[in-house]
């Protein structure tokens, strides 16, 4: 049988694609590029803006139109969310963001029987974490190892929390486990994913939290990166980073999720800290390693958000001093109480404060990037592309060389001469 998957969505859903793909292939089926003939096609979906739920729709018919006589299956987020909706467009086998083992075996079944069939549990039911293969889509320089599932933060921009669920946590010896694996595999980096990793262990309630899980992995693989994906900034306490900074294969790179810079929008965000409590944890993150990049998202134009608000957020992107950020225009999630809200934010503004966040933004990412010209990175080669091998440091900044011959999965020492746009770019110290 000949497949083909496409992903919409966070790295979770990347994950649980190139795991789908992993159990197919092994069971001798073929994957093929999306854009070519198959006998089925698997859609997973993202919901976490009204944009991402049209997106779904728009490939889950293009789909259908294009390969008519195909068995085509949808899960994830938005197929969680408004099954009846897929099931309406002409899809066969409808799942949600649970049990891909048997969403599996229910697509391979349909392209003998065609016998349309949908199962959505409940998701805010779920207790058990699926363990899935860990890998990566292409080649075998970047692994994904997703560690938890399931939100309960219930903020109020988001529907995640009812699409995916309670928390649930891989056992610290599977993620082991799975490590292992993908170091024989030829890995040579592994990124720490999941819903909300930060919640990592705490519905055992037994003490044991994502450091002791960091722990476990940097020291079951020394050779390996191991890099984290978002955390939430209270994670970050000075235990936290005493025995992180411990590590020497845990990259410096910490994504942390702020969404504004404003104490009032915060609030109506539901957000469970303080821009206090943030700056406090991007100050023992630089107490502790040496020029960590300390990145973020941010969501801009959010309903009741005023001018002074905004101004406020700039103010506080300034203090943070991030070297690279993720803005968002609020866009609304059907379903989640900012939806409804009162005071919504114009479009046009909610533009204009993106663009000018931007701005700030930028401004940081080029000091960031510029104090690391004339020293030495070491840097994972990935791919060549327009005559530079590209690959990324420990703090998942970019940098390009021109090095000749097949760099591929190597990593090497790169000493920066310039920054170029958001890259740095320098020569292989031989």
């Amino acid at each position: 049988m000949r497949f083909a998957i496409y992903t919409l969505g966070c790295k979770v859903n990347q994950y649980e694609s190139q795991a789908m793909q992993s159990i197919l292939e092994g069971e001798g089926h073929t994957a093929v590029p999306f854009e070519k003939a198959a006998d089925l096609f698997i859609i997973n979906t993202c919901s976490v803006t009204a944009v991402s739920d049209k997106k779904s729709r728009q490939v889950i018919r293009r789909v259908r139109r294009l390969n008519p006589d195909a068995v085509i299956g949808v899960c994830g987020c938005y197929a969680q969310a408004k099954p009846e909706q897929v099931a309406a467009l002409e899809v066969d086998v409808v799942s949600g963001t649970g049990n891909k083992q048997a969403f599996l075996q229910e697509v391979q079944q349909e392209v003998r029987r065609r016998q349309p069939w949908v199962s959505v549990d409940d998701a805010l039911h779920r207790t058990d974490f699926e363990v899935l293969p860990a890998g990566g889509l292409e080649g075998r320089t970047r692994a994904m190892l997703k560690v938890q599932d399931g939100c309960r933060n219930f903020c109020t921009y988001c529907i995640i929390p009812y699409v995916r669920g309670a928390l649930r946590s891989e056992p610290l010896e599977a993620a082991v486990l799975q490590a292992k694996q993908l170091e024989k595999e030829d890995y040579r980096e592994i990124v720490v994913t999941g819903i909300e990793i930060s919640s990592w262990g705490v519905e055992w309630k037994n003490g044991l939290s994502l450091i002791h899980l960091l722990e476990a992995l940097c020291t079951a693989v020394p050779d390996l990166r191991i890099r984290l994906g978002s955390l939430e900034p209270r994670t970050v306490t000075e235990d936290f980073c005493q025995r992180a900074s411990k590590l020497p294969n845990l990259c410096p790179h910490f994504h942390l999720s702020l969404q504004s810079g404003c104490d009032t929008t915060l609030k109506r965000m539901h957000r469970r800290y303080s821009t206090a409590r943030f700056l406090e944890s991007c100050a023992l993150l630089r107490q502790y390693f040496d020029r960590p990049a300390i990145t973020t998202d941010l969501i801009v134009g959010f309903p009741g958000e005023t001018e002074e608000e905004f101004q406020t957020t700039l103010s506080f992107l300034e203090q943070a001093s991030f070297s690279a950020m993720h803005i968002f225009p609020y866009s609304k999630r059907p379903g989640t109480p900012a939806a409804s809200a009162p005071d919504q934010v114009p479009n046009t503004e909610k533009e204009s404060r993106a663009h000018r966040a931007a701005e700030v933004a930028g401004r940081m990412e080029q000091d960031y990037l510029s104090s690391f010209v004339g020293e030495t990175l070491s840097v994972l080669l990935e791919e060549e592309k327009d005559g530079y091998w590209r690959g990324h440091a420990p703090n998942y900044v970019e940098v390009c060389t021109a090095a000749e011959g097949n760099w591929h999965n190597v990593l090497v020492p790169i000493t920066v001469t310039e920054v170029r746009g958001n890259r740095l770019f320098g020569t292989v110290e031989q």
